[in-house]
């Protein structure tokens, strides 16, 4: 089935009067997303993006962090977090446009790679991103992941860790 775009929503970086909005979309997904206290989304606001409708409603966020490599700064990662869209407009081509702006965003940054943990395997694929062995991924395990209550340590979480090499 091809999915129609919805050429309404526009994708901005996020302002302050967005937050609580993006904490919303958040907490909504908690079945799929860690849940960000809202002193976290303002603390790192300047790292979202949102799709938002004509109306004003904010129905989509992604938020990237980085991730150093000690010694090589050049080989310094980014991970898109926190993606969501509000169910209304899903298939709608919403998240893709939401990730391809922050996949430029990264790229202008020069980033080595993007890496996502997903249980959306098949649309970041349609992305050009790869899956890989989360022993790739140690920086993330030892300062996200280890702290999670989910999952007994990360390598029982069904999280899939993906990557997509960003040529400079």
């Amino acid at each position: 089935m091809e999915h129609e775009e919805h050429p309404a929503v526009s994708i901005r970086p996020a302002r302050f009067e967005d937050a609580r909005a993006i904490y919303g979309l958040i907490k909504e997904h908690a079945d799929a997303l860690l849940v960000r206290p809202l002193s976290n989304v303002i603390g790192n606001l300047d790292r979202f993006l949102v799709a938002e409708t004509p109306g004003g409603e904010i129905v989509g966020a992604v938020c990237y962090g980085l991730w150093p490599e000690i010694g090589d700064e050049l080989r310094t990662s980014a991970e898109l977090q926190s993606v969501c869209v509000a169910p209304a407009v899903r298939r709608q081509g919403v998240g893709r446009r939401l990730v391809a702006a922050q996949i430029d965003r990264l790229r202008a940054l020069h980033v080595a790679q993007i890496v996502v943990l997903t249980y959306a395997v098949g649309f970041f694929e349609s992305l050009g991103f790869r899956e890989i062995d989360k022993h790739a991924i140690m920086y993330k395990l030892y300062t996200g992941c280890v702290n999670c209550s989910k999952h007994e340590d990360p390598f029982t979480c069904p999280e899939h860790a993906m990557a997509l090499e960003v040529s400079r």
